[in-house]
């Protein structure tokens, strides 16, 4: 039995056992064959086209957990090719080639290098992990990488770029330092990461144009360009499915590819990616947006629609922007959901592209007569409490006890098709918590069919 046939044999065994009863399969390397076992659970959703080489190997299931996934790979090789248009644009290179030289230094297990190639770029992969190089070296031409040129060096802080490139001369420079310490730990701060990007970046700029990092969800955007300084123009901020995944960052050696402000200047380009949609302000336009509030009550009780931004876009903390880009209503300084009035299927289209918009069914006051109504006219709801006194979690338990005894087993999950949100409003000028009832609209086409419920 070759090792693609025993990986697609055993890939819904017990890994433990195969571990424990590996003298039965004396020509097959079980650790390799576990690992690889493991890394494919890990990526059949996350990679499915990696998944479907069962021939492939992967050596550290840590890897597989930490890899991107097809989606966030995809959407940094298109940042990169956006990069390298802008550099043919303005003549960077004569050769008609210009921006298509790319070194990965941190190759992993190559995901975002096969998206870099997959994009057309001319890509150098290094990676400092013997095994993982090993694997790399095999599985890249397996799924139809060519022409990739490989390299198995360590990165240090005094180490020349040169001992890594060689004779390859690239336009971009992609690092993803490890964020974990030798203990395991998690790591967030950029020179605790491996390698130190800090210490690096400016010998790097020296070999390419641009350099790429990838970076933590959980690092704080201000900080991070701080840190890396003015020759970092643009942030991006992924999602995918739903959860912000990664950050990443751009440098450029001559300070360009950023937001043009009215001086003249250039002004840090952030752009949030929900999916394949982009949302892109320079650091002025979000200091200076300012947010709409509601008049009065008649205008919330008009409100046709509620707006929830997604992961990313709450990440970037434009939160005025959105609704002054958007033409929203800000419920409240802090409560980060919008109101939509005016609504047409292409706008409601629109927003879906960057979070989820709800159809508003009743509008009830926060109070226990308030919770007691919606409880009875919706007792199998989802609960979300934002910028009010109380967490969701309190707010669905006493809507689950409100709903009654007759009520009690259709409500003790709390779970259906309708949505309470319990929310601060700021409304003519004085705040109001208050519940709103909601369906979640999936399509376009549901805001063309909308039903009015009854307003309370």
């Amino acid at each position: 039995m070759d090792f693609r046939d025993f990986i697609l044999e055993h890939e819904n065994d017990d890994t433990s056992r195969l571990l424990l009863s590996r003298d039965k399969w004396p020509e097959i390397d079980i650790s390799l064959a576990v690992s690889t076992i493991e890394s494919r659970r890990k990526l059949r959703d996350k990679v499915p086209a990696w998944y479907a080489h069962p021939e492939l190997t992967y050596p550290r299931k840590l890897s597989a957990e930490q890899c991107s996934s097809e989606e966030t790979a995809a959407l940094k090789a298109r940042i990169a090719a956006g990069l390298a248009n802008d550099a043919a644009a303005h003549g960077k290179d004569g050769d008609g080639r210009a921006g298509r030289r790319l070194a990965d230094l941190t190759g992993g297990l190559g995901v975002d290098t096969a998206a870099f190639c997959a994009a057309g770029f001319e890509v150098l992969y290094n990676e400092m992990d013997q095994d993982l190089y090993d694997a790399a070296r095999s599985n890249l031409p397996a799924i139809g990488c060519g022409g990739v040129t490989f390299r198995n060096t360590e990165i240090t802080d005094g180490q020349s770029v040169d001992d890594i490139l060689g004779d390859f001369i690239p336009d971009i420079i992609f690092l993803d330092p490890a964020r974990r310490a030798d203990d395991g730990r998690k790591v967030f701060l950029l020179e605790e990461c491996r390698p130190d990007v800090l210490k690096l970046k400016d010998k790097l700029l020296e070999k390419a144009e641009t350099l790429m990092i990838k970076l933590s969800p959980m690092a704080d955007i201000d900080m991070v360009c701080s840190r890396l300084g003015p020759r970092c123009r643009q942030m991006h901020i992924m999602a995918s499915r739903g959860e912000c995944r990664e950050l990443l960052a751009v440098m450029r050696r001559d300070g360009g590819s950023g937001s043009m402000r009215r001086d003249g200047g250039e002004s840090l380009k952030i752009t949030v990616w929900e999916g394949s949609a982009g949302f892109s302000f320079s650091q002025e336009e979000k200091q200076e947006a300012a947010a709409t509030y509601l008049k009065d009550r008649e205008q919330l009780e008009g409100a046709e629609y509620l707006f929830e931004p997604g992961k990313a876009m709450m990440k970037s903390g434009a939160f005025n922007l959105i609704g002054s880009r958007f033409s929203l209503i800000k419920m409240a300084e802090s409560t980060h959901l919008y109101l939509v009035t005016d609504a047409t299927p292409d706008r409601l289209g629109t927003l879906m592209d960057y979070g989820k918009v709800f159809r508003i069914i009743s509008t009830f006051p926060l109070s226990n007569a308030g919770i007691r109504e919606a409880a009875g006219n919706f007792p199998s709801a989802d609960v979300t409490a934002r910028n009010v006194p109380m967490t969701s979690d309190v707010l669905k338990s006493r809507l689950c006890k409100a709903a009654g005894k007759a009520r009690r087993d259709k409500a003790r999950n709390c779970t259906g098709s309708i949505h309470l949100f319990g929310v601060k409003c700021l409304c003519g000028g004085l705040h109001e918590n208050v519940l709103l009832a909601t369906s979640r609209v999936t399509l376009p086409s549901d805001a063309s069919a909308r039903t009015h419920g009854s307003r309370q």
